[in-house]
């Protein structure tokens, strides 16, 4: 097959995919999704919200944004960085003798040395 051949059968698939594209870029730019100007108020902290909701202390009235709906994205994210941080230090530790030596090994110990 020689490169003519080659350079052919790429310039369809390349043709679709700019008109897709086109498609795309055009029914995105005609889209009315009708919303209002949407965001929280300029005074309210969505950390202190999510904290407040963690806790429970919505009822409290010191809340000024509900952020339930934050609580669910924010404990699995968590759960993720546990497992990671988790898997990361089980994947440190090697083995030397049949046995599971710290990643670090005597570096902030003394050895067992008892002096």
């Amino acid at each position: 097959m020689s490169n003519d051949e080659s350079r052919g059968s790429r310039i369809v698939p390349a043709i679709a995919v700019g008109a897709l594209f086109a498609v795309l870029a055009a029914t995105v730019n005609a889209a009315t999704f009708g919303f209002e100007e949407v965001g929280f108020p300029a005074d309210a902290s969505v950390v202190h919200n999510i904290g407040y909701a963690l806790f429970n202390l919505g009822g409290y009235d010191i809340a000024t944004i509900p952020a339930e709906g934050f609580l669910a994205a924010f404990l699995i994210a968590a759960v993720a960085l546990d497992v990671a941080v988790d898997g990361a230090v089980y994947l440190a530790k090697r083995e030397e003798d049949d046995s599971i030596v710290s990643a670090l090994g005597q570096a902030f110990t003394d050895g067992g040395d008892r002096r």
